[in-house]
């Protein structure tokens, strides 16, 4: 359990730090235009704005804080998983392995059982990412706000559709990567071609997963981050006045004038209505370019440390 757990570890910090620059620029495709351009409410109960400088070079890291310790977690839990779901399901018990090749639908299943066991890892780093690329503030500052305005249930914001795409897509994932894997490698494989082999699985099963939960994935990012980006007139007025997840009474004239959070459901009808069914496809390209190059990297650094580990 020790070796998938510290590779996964690690193989999901290295590939959080290489996609970083292309996933800032996914999240502000799929978020739309941000209320103001160079400055964000720290903290919208007290009305107060702070103006950042944004600096060409740190700026293409905003929002990597919490991805990197959050995801080197979620990445080995996905793995200590799936690995044991998978083996449960093709011998009936979690340490035993077996010879015979796992059927698509058991790899599918573990996959999906291993997408949600990240659910409490996933949906507040989520979050807290996709607030810190579409806003000028840091990981710290968005985790701050988020609890002073909603305490931990502030930190699950969007936490359903996330759940729902975490399964689907690590479903996907497992199953589209081992499909490749047994259908390019051989025994006979130089290492070398070993190693080129599992990176362009490794990409080939990123692109396939980014591409089939992609409307999920835009959905998400409205749901996180509805207040910090332009939906009209009276929604940014709306939401310059009144925090996403607010404990405080509010006075009268703002309750009177400051709707509450729509649902899901309600953003994803009011996006289509406004942009149509390409706006579900927002970024898919720049995504599946990321999708790639990480999982392409992620992938090969796993079997690499699971290798040395195993020793």
């Amino acid at each position: 359990m020790s070796a998938d757990f510290w590779a996964g570890y690690v193989s999901g910090a290295v590939g959080i730090i290489v996609g970083n620059p292309l996933d800032i620029l996914k999240t502000k495709l799929q978020a739309g235009t941000p209320r103001t351009p160079e400055s964000f409410p720290i903290a919208a109960v007290t009305g107060q704005t702070q103006t950042r400088k944004a600096f060409p070079w740190t700026s293409w890291l905003r929002g990597s804080a919490a991805p990197i310790l959050g995801y080197g977690a979620l990445n080995a839990l996905l793995f200590v998983t799936y690995n044991r779901s998978l083996s449960l399901l093709n011998t009936g018990s979690i340490s035993s392995d077996s010879p015979e090749r796992p059927s698509a639908w058991r790899l599918w299943t573990a996959g999906a059982l291993g997408g949600l066991a990240t659910f409490l890892v996933s949906a507040p780093t989520e979050l807290v990412k996709c607030r810190a690329q579409v806003s000028s503030q840091s990981s710290l500052e968005v985790t701050r706000a988020l609890w002073k305005q909603g305490k931990l249930r502030g930190l699950y914001l969007g936490g359903g559709v996330t759940s729902v795409r975490d399964a689907v897509g690590y479903g996907f994932y497992f199953w589209s990567y081992e499909l490749v894997k047994h259908a390019m490698t051989g025994e006979e494989d130089s290492q070398n071609q070993q190693a080129l082999k599992i990176l362009l699985c490794g990409g080939l099963a990123g692109v396939v997963t980014w591409t089939s939960i992609f409307p999920l994935d835009v959905l998400k990012t409205r749901v996180q981050t509805w207040d910090l980006v332009s939906r009209g007139q009276a929604s940014s007025i709306a939401n310059a006045s009144q925090p996403l997840l607010s404990d405080q009474p509010q006075s009268a004239d703002i309750r009177s004038t400051a709707p509450s959070r729509p649902s899901t459901f309600r953003i994803a009808r009011e996006a289509y209505a406004a942009e149509g069914v390409s706006v579900f496809f927002r970024g898919l390209a720049i995504c599946n370019v990321r999708a790639f190059i990480v999982n392409a990297v992620q992938w090969a650094a796993y079997e690499y440390l699971m290798k040395q580990l195993a020793r």
